[in-house]
């Protein structure tokens, strides 16, 4: 019997669809024999995906979604989101587990559209020995001799903002002016590097779609970021370019061209790490002040004690005078246990997982929560409650994590600590203020954000 070209395609086609579907069977009865956390997958392939975003942007996600699975299923549970089957796991013990055995049992694993706004050279997309390296290299520019050489700077552009932006207004958006401010610190105080007009912009652009659709079409979020992550990295690599000409080594083009996008994506994930969560965490830092005078008092007379000790005229401070800081850093930790900056992270295992009785396996993603821990009473007591002084007693390893944890625990978690610290002793000795909205909603878009900037009024104290 002759078979047709086509006949043959058919029967080809056939046996190849065959062996996929036998392969797949195979792999998933492997999978059975094993124990996996409870759960539930949902749809195929959409899984519980469209649940997961709605209680996000409801900034529910916790409560409407991680919550009733751990009631139902426990602390360790399957689902399956965008694409993946996930396993979220909840508690300090899980998150110590997966967050200290970072490149040896899974690694980070951001969407596609974020590695493609913050850059695949970028520290993010780095793994072992490079991602060490270059965390060492971030780590020494924040080290003790760093940060002494960063606080004056910090403090003389937070006056030069008071003095120009807050001077004679009623009234301030505390969240934009926050972004500004710690926009300008990353590149102005840290990296040298002058803010060009509408650079800020720019950048927001780029920040906005970095959890969005990777859909390059013209007009949505992920083209218009990425158009602007283009701008952003023209100004970037020109500064680059210009620095490196006062430097006595010469490179060859090509690694000289390499270094420079190195750069580029380290300062984009830098501004993007620094830039929407620090700003979050003071203006929550605010909210908890306002709601709580007695707090408010106690730290102003923190900050009333460390004007004392200084000479007078003299309004900067030193690195010492930060961690004199003490209960206002209490107040900052406590406000981010309650309002977290992020709500965790994705991992993916390397390897199949064994833990607590289940097997994670090879390629399942895997998502940690600060929810988990923060609102747990069996590490906070009264978790809903707002108490700076739980931060005076010892607070277990991995069950306070706005910061992350492991080795890819935030490595600009020094800087963070400065910009909130200095901006609460400028604001609080500077301006008798209060919230114009007390119970103003928390938005998600993606990270959490004042849904109306957190205006304040403002009134200078009279010295």
């Amino acid at each position: 019997m002759r078979y047709t070209p086509l006949c043959l395609f058919c029967i080809l086609a056939a046996t190849l669809v065959l062996i996929v579907i036998y392969l797949k069977h195979k792999k998933h009865f492997g999978t059975s024999k094993r124990k996996l956390p409870p759960g539930e997958m949902g749809l195929p392939w959409i899984g519980q995906t469209m649940e997961f975003y709605r209680a996000q942007q409801k900034n529910s996600l916790f409560d409407d979604f991680v919550q009733p699975r751990i009631a139902k299923h426990g602390k360790i549970f399957t689902t399956h989101l965008m694409g993946s089957p996930t396993v979220i796991v909840n508690g300090a013990n899980a998150n110590r587990f997966l967050l200290s055995n970072e490149f040896k049992l899974v690694i980070s694993s951001w969407p596609s559209a974020s590695v493609q706004l913050m850059g695949k050279d970028s520290i993010m997309e780095k793994q072992g020995e490079r991602h060490r390296c270059l965390r060492g290299l971030i780590g020494s520019s924040l080290g003790q001799a760093g940060l002494e050489t960063l606080v004056p700077k910090i403090c003389n552009l937070m006056k030069l903002h008071l003095d120009t932006k807050w001077k004679g207004q009623d009234e301030i958006s505390l969240y934009h002016a926050t972004k500004v401010l710690t926009f300008s610190i990353v590149f102005e105080c840290l990296l040298g590097i002058n803010v060009k007009a509408d650079m800020l912009g720019t950048f927001e652009r780029v920040l906005e779609g970095v959890f969005a659709a990777p859909i390059n079409f013209p007009g949505s979020r992920f083209w218009r970021a990425k158009k602007a992550r283009k701008e952003i990295e023209k100004i970037l690599v020109k500064v680059v370019r210009e620095k490196k000409k006062h430097m006595e080594e010469s490179k060859k083009e090509e690694e000289e061209q390499g270094g420079m996008l190195e750069v580029v994506d380290n300062v984009v994930l830098l501004v993007f790490a620094a830039h929407d969560t620090t700003s979050f965490a003071i203006a929550m830092t605010f909210k908890m002040l306002a709601q709580h005078p007695y707090c408010h008092s106690f730290l102003l007379k923190e900050h009333a004690e460390i004007m004392r000790s200084k000479k007078p005229g003299d309004q900067n401070l030193t690195l010492d005078d930060t961690k004199n800081m003490k209960y206002t850093w209490q107040v900052a930790r406590e406000s981010m246990r309650l309002f977290p900056p992020i709500f965790g992270s994705f991992r993916k295992a390397i390897v199949d997982i064994e833990y607590e009785g289940f097997t994670i396996p090879q390629g399942w993603k895997v998502l940690w929560t600060t929810y988990g821990t923060h609102y747990n009473s069996e590490y906070f007591e009264d978790p809903s409650s707002f108490n700076p002084s739980r931060f005076e007693e010892h607070v277990p390893p991995y069950a306070f994590l706005a910061f992350g944890g492991g080795p890819r625990v935030c490595a600009g978690y020094q800087l963070a600590k400065l910009n909130i610290l200095i901006f609460m002793h400028f604001i609080v000795t500077r301006y008798d203020w209060f919230l114009l909205y007390p119970d103003e909603p928390i938005s998600m878009d993606p990270l959490p954000f004042p849904s109306y900037g957190m205006p304040i009024k403002i009134t200078p104290k009279l010295f």
